[in-house]
């Protein structure tokens, strides 16, 4: 397990520079024995350097798509988000932290849609989640901060769209982790467009004030 103090969700690309040595360790073990995988979650206190830190159990599973060995024994990596975990128990660490994990899949349904035979809502928010997304990028642009297309699309699939939005969305690492584990993908829906509607006023503010 890699604690680290951004949220990385499936479908992402992530750059990792690995410079402790236990983490060396583990990208060996990780090359060597389980398929280039390891799993990612978010350190919600403390640092990631030199242990210490308390871990979120939601996370993700990772796959190396790159990696470099430096002279010095540091890795350069480009790793691929595949889907989220639940982390059932941690263990201690041997060097590196270690945990028993299960594979959390996505929920297309409300509960109470899949009791009555409902058709699913993943994608009732998803129109607005995108003009949202759009308005967001627009104003960031205004302020001259980075920014994606203001003509943004999306994924068919809702499950990559989602995870799509909350990488482009203008969110820190808690919200991005809440929207993470979120129980359903309708309940993920709807919480971007609740997010994002709260960081369009906050932008709109700070434009008005310069």
């Amino acid at each position: 397990m890699f604690p680290l103090g951004t949220v990385l969700v499936p479908g992402m690309v992530l750059p990792l520079h690995v410079f402790e040595p236990r983490y060396r360790a583990m990208v060996d073990d990780s090359r060597k024995q389980h398929d280039g995988t390891f799993g990612v979650v978010l350190i919600e206190r403390g640092s990631e350097v030199g242990g210490g830190d308390v871990r979120t159990d939601v996370g993700t599973l990772v796959r190396i798509v790159r990696a470099e060995e430096l002279p010095d024994g540091r890795w350069i990596l480009g790793v691929l988000g595949v889907h989220r975990i639940r982390v059932e128990r941690w263990l201690p660490d041997d060097p590196y932290p270690r945990a028993e994990i299960h594979q959390w899949a996505e929920q297309l349904q409300e509960p109470a849609d899949v009791a009555r035979g409902a058709a699913g809502g993943a994608t009732d928010d998803r129109s607005e989640v995108t003009t949202l997304l759009r308005r967001a990028a627009a104003l960031r642009r205004e302020m001259g901060e980075p920014a994606p297309p203001l003509d943004l699309e999306l994924a068919d699939d809702p499950v990559v769209a989602g995870y799509q939005a909350v990488v482009v969305a203008p969110l820190g690492p808690a919200d991005r982790q809440t929207l993470l584990a979120a129980p359903t993908v309708p309940a993920r829906w709807r919480l971007l467009r609740e997010l994002l509607v709260d960081q369009i006023d906050l932008l709109q503010a700070r434009l008005a004030a310069g």
